[in-house]
């Protein structure tokens, strides 16, 4: 059959495509890239600009218990990012602002949550309307979504966090935020201090398993370039160690703090950026929700995240973990925390040591 030469829009792999054909799908990262018509000298016509700042979806919906009609066709369907990217592309090559929103409740589970979507819908309404990030350029993962590709499975959550960090350049800010349940399993690598690796608990992770910090920090830290920051905002069990980075800083109640070193067997940074984690907990606590700020069920984190920042736009990270540490003392010591056994300490990790009380918090 003839063919023409042309190219993934997305991973660059070569490929060849029938003449007439409308698409392609990638074998390597199965995305699908809009194919224009053949010109004289054969290739296929790209657009130039830049365009690579979405990692392909998975090729059938992976939402439990579904399966997409044309699962067994010979040609893969999936979701068509293209018009979503060209909204995504920021005027300026930098100071881009991206994130990723998940929220989690579980339904039906014995072990159920409430506040983890209302979580996310308010973290989307901060990072858009109080810190200009574009809404197009915020993807949202819950329960609620109508969206196949953005129910928050294993598979779903994986390509969204490559997404993240696909096409980083310096200046770009970026924002990982998960409210669900969290886990520990025992570390088979040896590189956690306490023996254990956390996990990040998909809507299938009873059947798919869960998402390691090992994982996390692979795909969201570690290729982060120079002048390029991320944020995690982390509100679930044992998250101090969440994204896995290289500093851990322990703060006392008068503002006294000293960094961690957590790598043990290999390097946990950066390719040169800035990777800061805001963790619900100690990697041995539990978090909770609670309606005691609104009478909305919400992460005690989540919300005295949003609300110190709201109160002080200019704080330093140190006044921020203080900040947050007494709110979620009161919200505790009034109504309780569901779930939580103690009182949960916010932890701040880092890919780097600094002064927390002199660096300015910046999203």
């Amino acid at each position: 059959m003839d063919s023409r030469r042309c190219k993934c829009q997305w991973c660059g792999m070569k490929m060849a495509a029938p003449f007439g054909a409308q698409t392609i799908s990638c074998p390597r990262c199965q995305s699908v890239t809009q194919l224009q018509p053949a010109r004289n000298n054969g290739f296929a016509n790209f657009p130039t600009g830049n365009n690579n700042m979405s990692q392909g979806f998975p090729a059938f919906p992976t939402r439990p218990g579904r399966m997409s009609p044309n699962a067994y066709n010979s040609q893969p369907q999936q979701f068509n990012m293209s018009t979503q990217i060209n909204n995504m592309r920021p005027s300026s090559v930098h100071g881009r602002k991206r994130a990723v929103l998940c929220g989690i409740n579980y339904r039906g589970h014995p072990k159920s949550l409430k506040g983890s979507i209302n979580d996310v819908l308010c973290m989307r309404y901060f990072l858009v309307e109080k810190l200009g990030f574009p809404n197009a350029s915020v993807i949202v993962l819950t329960e609620d979504e109508k969206d196949p590709y953005k129910y928050p499975t294993k598979a779903n959550i994986r390509s969204a966090l490559r997404w993240l960090v696909h096409g980083c350049q310096p200046g770009d800010s970026l924002v990982f935020h998960y409210s669900g349940h969290g886990s520990q399993v025992p570390d088979f690598d040896g590189d956690e201090i306490d023996g254990h690796d956390e996990s990040l608990c998909p809507v299938d992770y009873e059947t798919k398993g869960g998402i390691l910090d090992d994982e996390i920090n692979g795909t969201i830290v570690r290729p982060l370039p120079r002048g390029a920051t991320l944020h995690g905002i982390i509100d679930t069990c044992f998250s101090g160690t969440f994204l896995d980075l290289p500093f851990m800083c322990r703060i006392n109640r008068a503002g006294n703090f000293m960094w961690e070193d957590h790598q043990i067997s290999y390097y946990k940074g950066t390719r040169g950026g800035t990777a800061i984690s805001i963790s619900a907990c100690d990697d041995h606590q539990n978090s909770g929700d609670t309606t005691a700020f609104t009478g909305v069920a919400s992460g005690a984190l989540t919300y005295s995240f949003i609300q110190t920042l709201e109160q002080e736009p200019k704080l330093t990270y140190g006044r921020l973990l203080m900040s947050m540490h007494y709110k979620i003392h009161e919200a505790q010591k009034g109504m309780g925390l569901n779930g939580a056994n103690e009182t949960q300490k916010p932890q701040l990790s880092s890919s780097e040591q600094f002064d927390i009380h002199s660096k300015m918090v910046a999203i």
